[in-house]
C-alpha cells in the first residue's frame, strides 16, 4: 500500500489500540468517530485484507463465527505516524441529510416535514452524546474533537429549524 487512504488510515489508529475483528472495528470507528467520519463494514472488510497484504496488520487469533483479529504491525504504526503527519487535504462532507434537503422539492409536503422532524431527533441525540463526550474526554484533543461534534449537531439544528415546513 503506497499511500494510506483515510479508511485504512482510521482502522490502523484503533488497531493501535489493541488487535480487534472486523466487526468490533466497525464499532469502535462508529463509537469513536461516526459523527464525523463515516466508515462502513464493507470498507472495513475490503480495507483489512489490503492492510494484511502490505504487511500493516497481521492475523491474530481467530473468533467465533470465523471472525478474524487483527493485530497492527510495526510497518503499519509507521505507516500510520507519516500519515498522521501529511498534508491532510480538503475535508469532504458526505450527508445523506444534506443530499435529501437539497433535492427536497421533489417530496411532498408531508415528506418534507416527516425527513426534518426525524432528523432534528436524530441531531439532538448526537448533541447529547456529543455533550457527554465532552465530559468524559480523557485527554485537549478528544475533547475537541467531542465539542466540534456538538457544534456540528447545533448548526444542523439550526439549519433545520430555519427550514419551512411547507
Amino acid at each position: 500500500m503506497s499511500e494510506l487512504n483515510a479508511t485504512a488510515a482510521a482502522l490502523l489508529g484503533l488497531l493501535h489500540e489493541g488487535p480487534a475483528t472486523g466487526g468490533q472495528l466497525v464499532s469502535a470507528a462508529r463509537d469513536r468517530f461516526g459523527s464525523f467520519f463515516s466508515v462502513t463494514r464493507s470498507q472495513v472488510y475490503r480495507e483489512l485484507p489490503a492492510l494484511a497484504d502490505s504487511g500493516l496488520v497481521r492475523l491474530g487469533k481467530q473468533g467465533p463465527r470465523s471472525s478474524q483479529q487483527y493485530l497492527v504491525t510495526a510497518a503499519g504504526k509507521k505507516a500510520f505516524k507519516s500519515w498522521l503527519g501529511s498534508e491532510p487535504g480538503p475535508d469532504h462532507l458526505r450527508s445523506p441529510l444534506i443530499l435529501r434537503l437539497v433535492n427536497a422539492n421533489a417530496l411532498t409536503v408531508r415528506q418534507r416535514s416527516a425527513l426534518i422532524e426525524s432528523a432534528k431527533k436524530v441531531y439532538a441525540e448526537e448533541q447529547d452524546a456529543a455533550k457527554a463526550a465532552v465530559k468524559a474526554a480523557g485527554d485537549p484533543y478528544a475533547k475537541a474533537v467531542a465539542e466540534f461534534g456538538v457544534a456540528r449537531a447545533r448548526a444542523v439544528l439550526k439549519l433545520l429549524d430555519s427550514i419551512p415546513a411547507s
